[in-house]
């Protein structure tokens, strides 16, 4: 559970998510299997963004990698720093 978790606040910093709220549903039974029956995945860490269920880790990276996770964050409307990159990167080419 806590390296899924530190991979997916590493995920989201890379994207410059820097407001996002954590709780530690390892500390609480009762909420941990309340998340797993709310969303049906039976695993933590669980993302949610805009109140919809995303994914675990798996799915995080997953998005990451191909480019699904930038346009997540902007249904919720944040922007991803490494689309700006992208962009930065083919004005110098």
């Amino acid at each position: 559970m806590l390296a899924g978790r530190n991979a997916v606040v590493q995920i989201l910093g890379m994207h410059g998510v820097e407001h996002y709220q954590s709780y530690n549903v390892l500390e609480d039974d009762e909420l941990r299997q309340g998340v797993k029956e709310y969303s049906s995945w039976p695993t933590v860490p669980q993302v949610y963004m805009g109140g919809e269920f995303i994914g675990g880790c798996d799915i995080m990276l997953q998005m990451h990698q191909n480019g699904e996770l930038i346009d997540e964050l902007k249904k919720i409307g944040v922007r991803s720093l490494l689309l700006d990159k992208a962009e930065e990167d083919k004005k110098d080419t």
